[in-house]
């Protein structure tokens, strides 16, 4: 048994910033992804996936469980996100699995059809999407959200979901899963994250209307939706600094989350045993939230 209010650090965090899209190594305290602490027991063995963001945040967490419950993986990240994807996939070969670094911008179709070839040819098959990679940048105002910043998140937010889906399709057979991380932004949208939490809404939409389209086909698809959890999103422009200080300190834990404490989400949703689990969104969020 473990009191879970008092399982990770709270409030206040020391100020700290980063250029987007910033590296979970360099935060203070750093993200806990399972890296120690998760433990496989075969769920998802033979399996292969393709995670977009995986080198931070729950995209790592989901990379980290994943190879230790048996699953090889690919992980797609910016070129600036090195540094961690490279960790990731030291662990997911310590796993004795195999792990694929497939770096790019996922705000290019083309890229992203690439991507899904590559990872599928790598990888022997493709059988698990997670569309985890996100872009947020706090704004406190609509004037102040431009042109180009708000088609940068858009393309990476929803273009990007839609675009790596619709190539998915072609390798996903019956019994694969498709996973989005949507957020609680979906529900309960900030003033100060206007496009970000439009396209989490978008996220959550596309999930339950995928389900609907391909569950006669017999692939599932799922959400996950986090509160405020502690990656690299929150130190590279995803909020103010004094929203940063106090992150997660507004929710009923007085904590925010950690990766790894949705890492057994992202395995479950994946997992053969969550075969009736189609169209639905798992929320994480210390008790605020609404999924």
């Amino acid at each position: 048994m473990q009191d879970p209010t008092t399982k990770y650090p709270k409030p206040p965090f020391e100020k700290q910033s980063q250029p987007f899209p910033g590296l979970a190594s360099k935060m203070t305290p750093k993200p806990d992804h399972g890296e120690t602490s998760y433990k496989g027991s075969g769920r998802l063995s033979g399996r292969k996936a393709l995670i977009t963001g995986g080198d931070s945040g729950m995209g790592r967490a989901a990379a980290i469980a994943y190879a230790r419950e048996g699953a090889d993986v690919a992980i797609n990240y910016l070129p600036d996100e090195e540094e961690d994807a490279r960790e990731v996939i030291a662990l997911i070969e310590k796993e004795g699995r195999r792990g694929i670094a497939l770096p790019g911008d996922l705000r290019d179709e083309a890229f992203c059809k690439k991507l899904v070839e590559d990872a599928a040819g790598a990888l022997g098959g493709l059988d698990i999407l997670v569309n985890n990679a996100g872009r947020q940048q706090q704004a406190a105002s609509i004037y102040d959200i431009t042109t180009d910043a708000f088609d940068a998140t858009m393309k990476t937010n929803i273009y990007a979901m839609f675009w790596l889906t619709k190539a998915a399709l072609r390798h996903l057979q019956p019994g694969s899963s498709i996973i989005q991380t949507t957020s609680e932004q979906a529900y309960d949208p900030s003033e100060d994250l206007v496009d970000y939490a439009m396209t989490k809404a978008a996220g959550m939409s596309f999930t339950k209307s995928m389900a609907k389209q391909l569950g006669p086909k017999g692939i599932r698809v799922n959400g996950v939706a986090p509160g405020p959890v502690w990656t690299p999103l929150q130190v590279a422009g995803g909020a103010t600094m004094e929203k940063l200080q106090q992150f997660g300190g507004d929710t009923p834990m007085g904590r925010p989350g950690q990766p790894a404490e949705l890492a057994s989400i992202y395995v479950q949703l994946a997992d053969n045993s969550a075969s009736y689990s189609t169209g639905q969104v798992y929320g994480a969020a210390g008790g605020s939230g609404q999924p």
